[in-house]
């Protein structure tokens, strides 16, 4: 008899043919999260397993944040011939259980003795028996015991919900433009658990920025890696461009100037990352610059993709994402981005395209994103 982790997935269920590529992409990423702990992971009869942790509990919350698992279920592997055995095993998982059980048996192997509903009866009977705290209940009980017949009996009362989704880099790459705002994070993390593998750029203007706003931008990434299993941030030198449109545009049009630039050069870094797309963390109507008429503006400076998965939210819905995928204490840090620098008094909310193009004719344009991408730092998290 051993503990191990029963680990679920979800959506891959549907993928048919294609099944097994999907599994195999899973426990690739929750091999990568559990390292160091000394864990095994493989695969059986369509089952996940994790085995040999050294620590259970950080082993179950590296497994919980993997996008693609469903879920996690801490339990004991044991002999199923001897039945009597799986029954005392049963007894013990509830014995400190008060409420409402039932017990839900699976037999995969055909060739077992006792069928599901059998096991179901005959679990439950004994359960009763030993534990006068606990009573039937088929159709809503509070406590579910688990029995699964395979190869091996496999026992487990706790059900720990994970982040779902889809396993990263099963659907292809994209690059995140990162701030160090509450919107971006969230948006990266709502596109990698679609099985997107992320890597970042993040625009830094030195020394109207500090290095602890570059480390708070670190410091989210980091949060996003648990669940994306590793992500590159490109942090580009930003602070010569913002000054050149600073003084060579006009007002009203240096914010949406300045982002048309992060999108070319994000768009650069995307291509050179093998990207299909980019993302960022806009919402209709949030700011000045995330009007429709805006988006389009930016949109516009470049030739790939881009996806807004917060474009329909309110900030109150954003806020609540933050917090509970663990990035909004970071965010709320005081240490401001490259976006609040030098910000208009009234921006342009319907600018005019011919202005924009007048304004970023004034600007040496390709000597400039060829300058910032020649400073680039690339930082692994």
């Amino acid at each position: 008899m051993q503990n191990l982790l029963l680990v679920r997935y979800g959506e891959i269920f549907l993928k048919g043919l294609n099944r097994p590529y999907f599994i195999r992409a899973l426990v690739r990423k929750i091999r990568y999260a559990v390292r160091g702990l000394g864990a095994e992971v493989w695969v059986h009869d369509g089952r996940i397993f994790v085995r040999g942790f050294s620590d259970p509990e950080e082993c179950i919350a590296r497994v919980t944040r993997v996008f693609g698992v469903h879920s996690v279920c801490p339990a004991v592997e044991m002999p199923k011939e001897d039945f009597d055995a799986v029954c005392g095993q049963a007894i013990e998982m509830v014995r400190d259980l008060q409420g409402t059980f039932k017990v839900n048996a699976r037999r995969s192997d055909k060739r077992y003795p006792m069928n599901s509903p059998m096991i179901n009866q005959e679990v439950g009977y004994r359960i009763l028996n030993a534990n006068p705290n606990l009573k039937v209940d088929v159709h809503e009980p509070e406590h579910l015991v688990n029995i699964e017949i395979r190869d091996m009996a496999y026992l487990y009362v706790r059900v720990i919900p994970a982040v779902g989704g889809m396993p990263v880099g099963t659907n292809g790459n994209a690059t995140l433009l990162l701030s160090g705002g509450i919107d971006s994070p969230v948006a990266g993390w709502m596109i990698a658990k679609r099985g997107v593998q992320i890597n970042a750029v993040h625009f830094h203007s030195y020394p109207y920025t500090s290095d602890r706003a570059k480390e708070k931008v670190l410091d989210l990434a980091r949060k996003l890696s648990f669940s994306c299993c590793g992500i590159k941030v490109h942090v580009v030198p930003f602070t010569e461009i913002q000054m050149q449109i600073h003084e060579k545009c006009p007002e009203e049009y240096t914010t949406l100037i300045m982002r048309r630039y992060m999108m070319r050069i994000a768009e650069r870094i995307a291509r050179q990352s093998e990207s299909e797309a980019l993302i960022t963390g806009e919402s209709i109507g949030q700011v000045a610059s995330q009007t429709m008429t805006a988006l389009a503006t930016t949109d516009d400076a470049v030739h790939m993709p881009v996806f807004r998965p917060l474009i329909g939210f309110d900030k109150s819905e954003i806020i609540e994402t933050a917090r509970r995928i663990g990035t909004l204490e970071i965010s709320e840090l005081p240490f401001e981005d490259c976006c609040t620098v030098f910000t208009p008094r009234h921006p342009a909310t319907h600018p005019k395209m011919e202005k924009i193009l007048e304004g970023e004719g004034r600007l040496q344009q390709e000597e400039l994103i060829q300058r910032a991408l020649d400073g680039t730092e690339v930082i692994r998290v």
